[in-house]
């Protein structure tokens, strides 16, 4: 595993905007099919994989995002030590790759999290996203998958204008970086 200090360690605060980096979470992308997929998921995490497209589900712990009909992203709602990580993802290796259900795959080190909240998050998302946020942001537990500042990220609105932003490790730094840059200008 990567080492989990992320070179962004500050939060952002900047008029009806806040920014922060929200690392290290148990990241784990679920892929699967058949019914006994989502039961065995639905029982090993108490929360059943959402099946419309772009919705979550969750519980105070943990999140799922759907990303394609046999796709799903689960995230802690908490910084996690390396212990809780290897549970949560042996629990579901057994239970869902070993008997070939599905596959569990940990990406934990390769989406960070970033943190968008305040009045001002869907400006600064449309000052370099070709999304419509029109319906989106009245959507609570609406998921996404977009270019931002021409990067690949996964964005799921959590609540009202309080959004968690994934992107690839290796694009972290610069998207923080526009960012920031971007925010002052809003």
């Amino acid at each position: 595993m990567l080492n989990y200090n992320s070179l962004v360690a500050e939060t952002k605060n900047y008029t009806d905007l806040q920014i922060s980096v929200h690392e290290p979470i148990v990241k784990i992308n679920l892929r699967g099919k058949n019914r006994d997929f989502i039961t065995k998921v639905g029982k090993e995490l108490s929360i059943i994989p959402p099946a419309d497209p772009n919705t979550s589900s969750g519980n105070e712990n943990l999140n799922i995002l759907w990303l394609s009909p046999d796709e799903w992203l689960i995230y802690s709602n908490d910084k996690i030590d390396l212990k809780n990580i290897n549970i949560l993802e042996d629990k579901l290796y057994n239970e869902i790759s070993k008997v070939k259900l599905g596959s569990v795959t940990n990406v934990t080190d390769h989406w960070i999290m970033i943190n968008l909240k305040g009045i001002k998050v869907f400006e600064l998302l449309s000052a370099g996203c070709p999304f419509n946020f029109n319906g989106f942001k009245n959507s609570r537990g609406a998921v996404t998958q977009t270019l931002l500042n021409h990067i690949d990220v996964i964005i799921h609105n959590k609540n009202i204008n309080d959004l968690n932003l994934f992107v690839r490790r290796s694009f972290s730094d610069h998207l923080w970086s526009w960012l920031n840059d971007s925010a002052r200008f809003i």
